[in-house]
């Protein structure tokens, strides 16, 4: 049996390699239930964390996301300021609330620090 390849093909259109690279930056990394990390090797350590309030209206209603943020940290370990660089928006306050009560390692100078946050209805 041959098979003949005419004209192009379907999935290499430009418009359909935009849909499905939308739908991956759409797509949750890592869906677990409330987890929070500092990601990278040169990360200060977290001396004391905090994890974010996730409001029974929102976890009832299954909804769903990711935060990620920027912790500018002071050489004493206080966060000093929470800049939120994506996610989803309904989460934003719940991450910044519960970052700038987190605590680091002292270090010779300031840092900033990022931070996931993973808000999800299904366990571990």
């Amino acid at each position: 049996m041959k098979v003949h390849f005419t004209g192009s093909c379907p999935l290499l259109r430009p418009e359909t390699l935009l849909f499905l690279l939308a739908l991956i930056l759409l797509v949750p990394v890592s869906p677990h239930s409330l987890l929070a990390q500092s990601p990278g090797k040169n990360a200060r350590k977290v001396v004391q964390r905090v994890e974010p309030e996730y409001p029974y209206f929102l976890k009832n209603g299954h909804f769903e996301g990711r935060i990620v943020a920027e912790a500018t940290v002071l050489a004493n370990g206080s966060v000093s300021s929470v800049d939120i660089k994506g996610g989803n928006p309904m989460f934003a306050e719940y991450a910044t609330k519960a970052l700038m009560k987190w605590k680091y390692a002292p270090a010779p100078a300031q840092t900033v620090e990022l931070v996931n946050f993973n808000f999800s209805v299904s366990p571990r």
